[in-house]
């Protein structure tokens, strides 16, 4: 059985999960007993459907779609014994993990692309730093000054700049998910416009001779704040994927599902640029020394690694176990 006829053949009852999954969250009390065991029925055939997809199909849309709909239907059969707690390390422990794993592939070229726009600025302004003038906004090459760098550490209102550029960060993050609706055209063009920024940026502080002090006042914030573009970015590259192939399926149905994925990654990232707007508000500007400001940079790396390699690991136990328990 290939693909296309696991999906015709199982596709109804897919959906009348879904529907009883919705009526069971808006009108519990309506439903009757007949539709309560109908529910833990086509639960447990998703379930078998789900393990048959991932051994079969493990890199199809239709494991991530069947994925998603055994663990709603997971968590609504336990849905009162699980506090709001326990649900919020839930999805930063298993479902945001998982969308991030299904995805990595498309953060990396989200990662390219911004790389690709830093090179290209940097070497640019680095042969001839006017060119600064005709890459970066005008409010940015106007206000930037390397000679001052430095010189006002501790001397801004650290919650206001901090909440500033937390609020601005989300912001292009939401854009470049939502990018993914124009076909990820738009979500390609702030990926690479954000590092043509950086790029030009750290090419002017070259040529002062103070490539060491930027990087000092980039690096603490930047790779968590990265991290988190980044991720929005893939989504949207993702998104944008999917309405040029859609595969077996419509895109409207593509849009929807990946929509669903984007707007649950982009929640995830929010504790991240709410970090990186601390730190860039109240670490970066503070008057400590440059080596401190580098430690704090190589702390928020360290921590992005284990929290993805131990979440991985969590992930991926969790998956099994479901499987393990309706196969016995």
């Amino acid at each position: 059985m290939n693909v296309k006829q696991f999906v015709k053949q199982h596709r109804e009852e897919w959906k009348q999960l879904e529907q009883l999954l919705t009526n069971l969250n808006k009108k519990r009390r309506e439903l009757t007993e007949n539709d309560i065991e109908m529910f833990h029925r086509l639960y447990q055939k998703a379930a078998q459907h789900l393990s048959y997809s991932q051994t079969y199909f493990p890199k199809d849309d239709v494991t991530p779609y069947l994925n998603g709909l055994v663990s709603k239907s997971h968590n609504l059969l336990y849905k009162d014994q699980i506090s709001s707690f326990q649900q919020i390390k839930h999805f930063f422990s298993s479902t945001f993990i998982r969308l991030f794993l299904e995805q990595w592939k498309f953060i990396i070229i989200a990662m390219i692309l911004f790389t690709v726009g830093a090179i290209g600025s940097f070497l640019a302004v680095a042969n001839d730093s006017l060119h600064m003038y005709s890459i970066l906004p005008d409010n940015i090459s106007q206000a930037v000054n390397p000679e001052l760098l430095g010189k006002s550490d501790g001397a801004v209102d650290s919650s206001l700049m901090s909440a500033s550029i937390m609020t601005n960060n989300i912001q292009v993050a939401i854009l470049a998910f939502a990018g993914g609706v124009t076909f990820g055209l738009l979500t390609v063009y702030l990926l690479i416009y954000n590092g043509i920024i950086i790029g030009a940026l750290a090419a002017l502080f070259w040529h002062y001779g103070k490539t060491y002090e930027f990087w000092a006042y980039i690096v603490p914030h930047g790779m968590i704040e990265l991290t988190a573009i980044f991720i929005a970015g893939g989504s949207g590259l993702l998104m944008g994927y999917k309405l040029f192939v859609p595969g077996p399926y419509s895109r409207a149905f593509q849009l929807k599902q990946q929509a669903k994925r984007s707007v649950q990654l982009l929640l995830g990232t929010i504790p991240l640029f709410v970090i990186a707007g601390v730190i860039e508000g109240f670490i970066t500007p503070a008057a400590i020394s440059l080596e401190a400001k580098y430690i704090v940079a190589l702390l928020t790396v360290i921590i992005l690694f284990l929290y993805i390699l131990v979440g991985k690991f969590v992930f991926l136990g969790r998956l099994r176990k479901p499987i393990e328990d309706h196969g016995s």
